[in-house]
């Protein structure tokens, strides 16, 4: 059956004026009548079906449109939900305008519990809600059918996909679906290359007829032909900037589970308030959280940047500080150190505040903290994918294309803190060797 969604529009007005009521009815949620051809599982006999798809091309839809058709025809009865956080799972996965709950018919539509974390069809089939950011919550169930969203921006995303691939293993054969904006990192690369992979492939300008005019109008053309674009709208995969101060292969090769970290010596809540009042075009403000080991290495922590009003920002900042049991907010005085100030301890009187003033450029500053990547002195304590896609275009000429550099500055900010002394360059370029038995 050709799909009505590929028919002209005044095709399509025929065929919807000429059904009966109930004709109307069942039509509207026949997903194979309306989809485009690369949002329907194709067949064969694979694993993995990959969506790579850019920002309303329908990924959610096409997602849960499959664990909707695979459930419905008996093959999926333990199902596995893995979402970024739980409140992606939730909201986008399950209760979104796209989710499970959206695309069944009313007398089909499963039951969900949300204090049970779980969806039960008419059928008897069950799924289960994860998060990204738990890894140990796979451990031990079981499931013959997954589905992942947003893969690629995973917060512990090798622990958590290899617990799930342990789970996978009822049924005849177990599959998973990947519903995901690309990045160009090492498990995205390896399922590119697995021959147990479908990979699709789409763009926003494929869905434009569903999507808001004034979407494509305020944010499709301001970032189309942009870096940011091709990878958001296009879904293409980027790779690092030529000459970029960091890179994804360092970031990778030094990366840390939580359980590997070891005591730490102090902890800082970098901060870089954006410059601008608040509005919907302000740049972020950084707000990464760096720690200092007993082992003389730093790790970063957690990125809590956001686009927030300078009250919610600081709200965020001590929460971090908080969360983390923290010593310490370095914040960045670039409207004033007074007003900084001040709104921090708006939010507590009696926090900790350290304000910094940038008396070189950012690239002068951010220099000495790549050293001590590249001596291999700095982990990342499971994936920041928004921090580290700024890192990887951060070059000795500034950041590339139209992306800002609000986290990074942050990062540097938070670091040059715990390695006071020792972040020097001096006239060779070197950066001193650092004792890891050292301690402030």
């Amino acid at each position: 059956m050709q799909s009505i969604a590929s028919l002209p529009s005044a095709d399509r007005r025929a065929i919807l004026a000429s059904l009966s009521d109930a004709e109307a009815a069942a039509l509207e949620y026949d997903w194979r009548a309306w989809a485009r051809p690369n949002q329907i599982a194709p067949p064969g006999d694979w694993d993995t079906w990959l969506i790579l798809a850019g920002r309303g091309f329908g990924k959610t839809r096409s997602g849960a449109e499959f664990v909707r058709e695979e459930v419905e025809a008996g093959r999926a009865k333990h199902i596995a939900l893995i979402g970024e956080t739980a409140a992606d799972t939730r909201d986008v996965m399950v209760e979104g305008v796209a989710g499970l709950l959206a695309v069944h018919p009313p007398d089909r539509r499963p039951h969900y519990e949300p204090s049970k974390r779980r969806v039960t069809w008419p059928n008897g089939a069950q799924a289960a809600l994860f998060n990204a950011t738990e890894p140990d919550q796979l451990r031990g169930p079981q499931y013959d059918l997954a589905w992942c969203d947003e893969l690629a921006k995973w917060r512990y995303m090798r622990e958590s996909w290899d617990m799930l691939q342990f789970g996978l293993r009822l049924g005849d054969h177990p599959r998973q679906a990947i519903t995901t904006t690309p990045r160009p990192v090492p498990l995205i690369r390896e399922l590119l290359r697995s021959p147990r992979t479908v990979v699709t492939r789409g763009t926003t300008y494929e869905n434009r007829d569903n999507l808001a005019d004034r979407f494509f109008d305020s944010i499709v053309k301001s970032y189309e032909g942009t870096r940011l674009g091709r990878q958001e709208l296009n879904a293409e995969i980027l790779d690092d900037a030529p000459g970029a101060l960091w890179t994804r292969a360092n970031l990778d090769d030094h990366r840390k589970n939580p359980a590997a970290l070891p005591d730490m010596q102090r902890i800082v809540v970098g901060v870089d308030p954006a410059a601008k009042s608040f509005s919907e075009d302000t740049a972020e403000t950084g707000i990464v959280v760096a720690g200092l080991g007993v082992d003389g290495r730093g790790y970063v922590l957690d990125d809590l940047s956001c686009r927030e009003s300078p009250r919610g920002w600081a709200r965020r900042a001590i929460s971090g500080l908080d969360l983390h049991k923290g010593d310490l907010i370095v914040a960045e005085a670039n409207m004033g150190g007074e007003m900084v100030e001040y709104v921090i301890r708006s939010e507590r009187d009696t926090a900790n505040v350290k304000i910094v003033h940038a008396s070189r450029g950012k690239v002068t500053r951010a220099e000495p903290i790549s050293a001590l990547y590249e001596q291999g002195r700095v982990s990342h304590v499971g994936s920041f994918p928004e921090l580290e896609d700024q890192m990887v275009l951060f070059t000795p000429y500034g950041i590339e294309g139209e992306t800002t550099a609000d986290r990074v500055d942050a990062l540097v900010w938070a670091f040059t803190e715990l390695f006071p002394g020792l972040i020097q360059v001096n006239r060779t370029g070197e950066l001193p060797q650092i004792d890891a038995g050292w301690v402030r």
